[in-house]
């Protein structure tokens, strides 16, 4: 495997603080709709994409019968509560030591477009980043690996071509290994240690600036 030269980011929970309003507006979303699952476990669903939530919650009955409503309301909650998700501590820091590294970037995000747009423009980061997904982009999202190829695949990449993953779940990291990608993660996703390294994570920061500082210690050196 070539060195790493290309890292692919996840953003929400990743490099905004978001994770928390996507939980609760999922909460909101399945109580309107007669549903009621427990915050604290929607939260650990957090960086699953939006078309994964409803069948790990009740599976393809479930998914068949609200999926699609789910997911809408879910999204106008999350836009009540968009003006609360601020850029993680080194954020934006993190994205320029990479960039100053001469390593190409992905925002890879499985998040509703518009949400993705205000992440990225909250971390000011259009012009750092090399190419942005979106939910649009791939028909599966994580933990399928679709999304992270197809984050490749806008650079004209492969994993081959030496990539490393950054997220902050288990979600993200196992994307990244069936993608073939090895994943540092930071703990505001709100996994612990040991399952974000049973999961098989090489590295865990507290921060994006964390990350940043130590940067020459990973495989982004």
């Amino acid at each position: 495997m070539p060195e790493p030269t290309i890292a692919v980011l996840d953003v929400d929970g990743t490099l905004v603080d978001s994770n928390y309003q996507h939980a609760l507006a999922w909460y909101r979303a399945l109580r309107s709709l007669d549903v009621i699952e427990p915050v604290w476990r929607l939260h650990r669903l957090i960086g699953m994409g939006g078309d994964q939530v409803i069948k790990t919650i009740g599976g393809d009955e479930l998914e068949e019968r609200i999926g699609e409503e789910a997911r809408k309301r879910q999204g106008e909650h999350v836009d009540e509560m968009i003006g609360e998700v601020s850029p993680l501590p080194g954020a934006r820091e993190l994205l320029l030591a990479i960039k100053e590294r001469g390593h190409r970037l992905v925002l890879a995000s499985s998040g509703q477009p518009r949400h993705v747009d205000i992440a990225v423009d909250l971390l000011d980061a259009r012009d750092i980043a090399d190419a942005i997904t979106s939910s649009e982009d791939a028909e599966a999202t994580k933990p399928a690996p679709d999304l992270l190829q197809v984050a490749l695949g806008k650079l004209g990449a492969r994993a081959e071509d030496g990539a490393v993953m950054i997220g902050d779940s288990v979600w993200d990291v196992e994307a990244a290994k069936k993608a073939g990608l090895s994943t540092i993660t930071v703990r505001s996703g709100g996994f612990g240690d040991d399952e974000l390294r049973e999961a098989g994570a090489i590295g865990i920061y507290d921060t994006p600036g964390d990350l940043a500082a130590a940067l020459d210690e990973t495989p982004l050196a």
